[in-house]
């Protein structure tokens, strides 16, 4: 009896498998992303979104591709799967991966010092400063918070904004917290430029792009206006859609510059799920590729969903799993655009999302959706869910808006005319902020942006972007002579406000201005003498006594650069010849004579 049952089992399976193929074969990728289309479509409605293009790989091909929408809204010109959008910071991948290529040539070591390659490299962290190496500047461990401001629409040049990193105060100790840091990716392609005697941008056009045929990408948007097929930057203001003017971000190219299409896109993808090869071109290894997909820093102890899992940051990826699948991605968002990288490792799957509107969560809830998708499992509502969290955030933005004045002291004045306020003011990290009066009111310069600005209370006014509806607020100093001599402003909200110091007008910084005071003076019996060295630097010499540098401040008086409580002014006649120098000291004013 029991072998009759067990023959007929067997009958059964074979049977089974002789009938199944045609009606339980596998489906292609295509046929589990049929409707995607119309999903794509309802949702960028739904979120305002303009224009998107989409490209999906898995198992080494290219399985789905596509633009929705408009790149051009006024001439109704069509997003195309080559459209140029930027990339924001899924440009970060990419400079983790030339490292990455200098690795595998010995030109770098992941964990040797940066400043065995950069011997000037310094931040105000003296431990970091010496311990930070190639692998730290890529995960975001630095201790630095953000400082965006001291970069956003810059004019300084990458060597410069290098330079300035020095004077940028950290929030946490190195190796010890994640924070999202732009400046250190920067470093990170500046670092790169140095090490092959070449610029970052042409590295990587030579070694990533070129083998990977990503003709289209580029690294400025001043070279994707050029383009014959190019996306407008969008944002919505008070829920309508206004072109924005494009952000050039050149200078911090290696944290977020690149332009590429979804199809050039498809190929860097290829390129990270076959574990750095692209046809039988290694371009590079499997080993520096594990490394860049590796975790290297925890960036979140938390997680809101259950198909979600607690987060990490490898080199230029985020790394978590998604309902039990290893996934890799990365956000990037710039003025106008939104974008989005996955990778899914161990499934071989891949999507990029580009969009031409400013902080849109629709690349999330796309990615999502297709992962669902081709993985053949219910579709979670990601739209519901992103869309009762951006909810929630409005509400708090809302409550810390009408937070925002409770400290204000009505009915307060200035404490100094409003044209004293006026003037250039400088932090050795951050750069200049101007700062004009006009129309009753002051207003504000700072990296070429203006800034309307309002009395706020006392000596503290408020300066507003009006663009971004971004605001900041400055606190005026006097110094000991009464007059305006700095302000303090919380340009980052992780550390303590930053201190600007008034500087002189520039015609005190000129030649033809310096040399009136050049000459001998007579102090008593003493005989000092006021020289210049080079064209913009004024000394003084007291026999028996070091040079003293005299800093410009305010009209014909300059302080003492080493002395603090010291200045000298010189004293002009009617003709606007020098007479004679007033030298103020702690312990009184003393009148020196000049000869003639």
């Amino acid at each position: 009896m029991r072998s009759k049952i067990t023959r007929a089992f067997c009958l059964l399976i074979i049977l089974s498998f002789l009938f199944t193929p045609l009606a339980a074969k596998k489906k292609t990728p295509e046929a589990y992303l049929k409707g995607i289309d119309k999903f794509i479509t309802e949702r960028m409605e739904k979120w305002n979104v303009p224009g998107l293009a989409i490209s999906v790989v898995q198992d080494g091909r290219l399985v789905y591709s596509n633009g929705f929408g408009f790149r051009d809204i006024e001439k109704n010109l069509p997003v195309t799967p080559q459209t140029l959008f930027a990339i924001g910071s899924c440009t970060k991948a990419f400079t983790a991966t030339t490292m990455g290529i200098l690795v595998d040539e010995g030109k770098l070591e992941w964990d040797k010092p940066v400043k065995e390659y950069l011997p000037t490299f310094k931040l105000k962290d003296t431990f970091a400063t010496e311990r930070m190496t190639s692998r730290d500047l890529v995960c975001h461990r630095s201790g630095l918070p953000r400082h965006d401001l001291m970069w956003y629409n810059s004019s300084a040049t990458r060597k410069e904004l290098f330079d300035r990193l020095q004077y940028l105060e950290p929030s946490e100790d190195f190796r010890t917290v994640y924070q999202y840091q732009n400046l250190m990716f920067m470093t990170a392609g500046y670092l790169v430029g140095q090490t092959t005697g070449t610029s970052w941008e042409r590295f990587v056009r030579n070694r990533i792009f070129m083998p990977l045929g990503m003709s289209n990408s580029n690294f400025s948007v001043n070279d994707s206006q050029k383009a014959s097929d190019f996306a407008l930057p969008y944002m919505e203001k008070d829920d309508k859609l206004i072109e924005i003017p494009f952000r050039n971000i050149d200078t911090v190219g290696p944290a977020g510059s690149i332009n590429s299409s979804v199809m050039d896109m498809a190929n860097w993808i290829l390129l990270n799920l076959n574990n750095g090869k692209i046809g039988d071109q290694q371009i590079v290894s499997e080993a520096s590729f594990k490394e860049i997909h590796s975790p290297q820093m925890i960036s979140s102890k938390s997680f809101r969903y259950n198909e979600s899992f607690y987060s990490m940051y490898g080199m230029g990826w985020g790394i978590t799993a998604y309902r039990g699948h290893l996934r890799l991605s990365h956000g990037g968002g710039i003025d106008g655009f939104t974008a989005q990288v996955v990778l899914l490792p161990r499934d071989n799957i891949g999507m990029v999302i580009l969009t031409n509107r400013s902080g849109t969560p629709l690349p999330s809830i796309i990615s999502n959706n297709v992962i669902d998708r081709l993985l053949g499992l219910d579709q979670v509502d990601w739209n519901s869910r992103v869309k009762k969290q951006v909810e929630e955030g409005e509400e708090q933005a809302e409550k810390a808006k009408e937070e925002k004045d409770k400290d204000r002291k009505p009915n307060t004045k200035p404490s100094h005319p409003l044209e004293d306020y006026a003037g250039d003011y400088q932090h050795p990290g951050y750069g200049v902020i101007s700062i004009m009066k006009k129309d009753d009111q002051l207003n504000a310069v700072y990296n070429s942006m203006p800034h309307s600005g309002s009395h706020y209370h006392y000596d503290v006014f408020e300066f507003n972007y009006e663009m971004y509806d971004f605001s900041f607020k400055v606190s005026f100093l006097t110094d000991l002579k009464g007059n305006i001599g700095s302000f303090s402003t919380q340009l980052e909200s992780a550390v303590e406000p930053v201190v600007f110091t008034k500087m002189p007008e520039k015609a005190m910084m000129e030649k033809s201005f310096l040399e009136k005071f050049v000459g001998e003076y007579m102090l008593g019996e003493v005989k000092s003498t006021v020289f210049l060295k080079g064209d913009k630097t004024l000394f003084l010499f007291v026999p028996g006594q070091p040079e003293y540098e005299l800093v410009p401040y305010k009209g014909t008086t300059f302080n003492f650069k080493a002395l603090s409580g010291f200045s000298i002014e010189f004293v002009m006649d009617e003709s606007g010849k020098v007479t004679e120098a007033k030298v103020t000291q702690p312990n009184g004013v003393f009148t020196a004579k000049k000869i003639k």
